[in-house]
């Protein structure tokens, strides 16, 4: 067997750890260890429990040592905006917030008394979203000012991991440009920005792209979990990884990472900051090679995750499929309405939303999952003709990878509204591009085009068609 190497994929509800290695030209994947996540109710406020999460990456660290499977290469990938702030003895300074906490509420407004929304997307190419961190600090600032004051650097959440496994503090530069902070021209700090919001330029660490090597377990980490191992910095926002993994070398791609988001875009070579991106709420997110991930962030799985938590039994996500396949209920909702953010109950939002605008209201919880998964379709179907009027260019085919790749009505849905065919997998496309990109380092790959091509050769792909046909442009 050749090397190991190793992704930690942590999302909003899980963690797993995912080796991989060549064999025959082909990536193979095995699942070594997986655990729970979710944020936690902290005296009124929604958080991470980031200490229980490191315990878990030291778990599952021990067990590739139990099993005879030691990585040489590992690297982090988490959700993006949220972050640690560390005081000088590299302690963690109040709360680790997720961005779900609504202390952010009202920030947007305090951040455009000194820089307009207009100017502020001009500069930074980043969506707005009420949970971006610039929006965060701006609650810090005005709340909990004396964090700040205290803080000597701050670091996104793998940026965290990667520090409490090394002692080496990196801040990777996909996750950066999350926090709305970050010159897609310079792919720095835009420091005239945090100067003008009054953040403290000394917590804004140097930025390092993918495939960095952040250094080699410390000796306490060495000790306690059998082995060394170097860390490779991969794409550290989890979008920014699966969108590594699409399993095509065409430059022009349409895909959508499938999961508790729904991200749907292309790569582009620079960034659109123009007033009409801004309108149509694009995002210029950072990718690997400096690529720019100009997508859309849709509310996603989120809302059947959300759903299934309130049904009487333990559904799988297949069967739900299945159930929502057979209803007829037509009504529609705007999945990127705030109401779905993070409301007491999904199912009472969604009949909410119908009954306001006048609507069929779903009567049990299948039309409600049809409902939700013929919104995705439709949220999806109106971003394409977005994105093609934005780009001036013709997309024949969506890519979708993650989770959501094996929801196969959701797909077909997909199909039907947006009038392209589909190309579902791999689901694992989160983990797989974190290792891709430790691949490269370690000279595995000639560079990302050879690396989705062993994607495209390693993994079942499904095809989905349809039957409509595409208007005349």
């Amino acid at each position: 067997m050749g090397t190991y190497y190793l992704a930690v994929d942590i999302g909003a509800s899980s963690g797993r750890h995912m080796l991989g290695c060549l064999e025959d030209g082909k990536l193979q994947l095995e699942e070594i260890y997986r655990f729970p996540n979710g944020m936690k109710h902290v005296d009124g406020s929604l958080c991470w429990d980031v200490k229980a999460l490191f315990y878990e990456i030291k778990e599952g660290l021990k067990h590739c040592k139990e099993m005879g499977k030691i990585p040489s290469f590992m690297g982090i990938d988490t959700w993006a905006v949220d972050y640690v702030l560390l005081d000088e003895d590299e302690q963690i300074l109040g709360k680790t917030y997720g961005y779900r906490d609504d202390r952010t509420s009202g920030m947007d407004t305090k951040v455009y008394e000194e820089i307009s929304l207009k100017d502020l997307y001009a500069r930074t190419g980043i969506q707005k979203q009420m949970f971006n961190t610039i929006y965060q600090l701006m609650a810090v600032k005005q709340q909990e000012p004396e964090l700040l004051e205290k803080a000597e650097s701050m670091l996104m959440i793998p940026d965290y991991f990667h520090f409490l496994l090394t002692g080496v503090k990196r801040t990777e530069y996909t996750n950066a440009t999350t926090t709305q902070l970050v010159s897609p021209v310079s792919k720095d700090w835009d420091y005239a920005l945090i100067d003008m919001l009054g953040y403290p330029r000394k917590i804004f660490g140097e930025i390092s792209r993918p495939g960095t090597l952040v250094g080699n377990f410390c000796k306490e980490i060495q000790e306690e979990v059998g082995f060394d191992c170097q860390v490779i910095l991969p794409a550290t926002h989890d979008t920014g990884s699966a969108v590594a993994a699409i399993p095509t070398t065409d430059k022009d791609a349409l895909y959508i990472s499938s999961g508790t988001w729904s991200l749907m875009g292309t790569e582009l070579s620079e960034a659109d900051c123009s007033s009409e991106s801004r309108i149509y709420n694009f995002t210029n997110e950072g990718g690997y090679e400096y690529r720019f991930r100009y997508l859309k962030n849709i509310m996603g799985l989120w809302m059947i995750q959300s759903i299934r938590k309130e049904f009487a039994e333990d559904y799988s996500y297949g069967y739900i499929c299945e159930q929502a396949q057979k209803q007829k209920i037509a009504s529609l909702v705007d999945c990127n309405d705030d109401m779905f953010l993070a409301p007491p109950s999904m199912v009472e939002a969604v009949k909410e939303y119908c009954e306001r605008t006048g609507q069929q209201v779903p009567d049990d919880e299948w039309e409600t999952a049809a409902v939700i998964y013929n919104s995705l379709g439709k949220c999806y179907g109106d971003t394409i003709e977005q994105i093609e009027e934005m780009t001036g260019k013709q997309y024949g085919c969506i890519y979708v990878v993650g989770g959501g790749s094996n929801a196969e009505y959701l797909n077909q849905v997909t199909a039907k509204y947006t009038r392209r065919t589909v190309y579902a997998g791999p689901g694992e496309a989160t983990a797989i591009g974190n290792l891709l990109v430790q691949m490269i380092y370690n000279q595995e790959f000639e560079g990302l085009e050879k690396a989705r091509e062993c994607v495209k050769r390693s993994f079942d792909i499904k095809k989905y068609d349809t039957e409509a046909k595409r208007p005349k442009i």
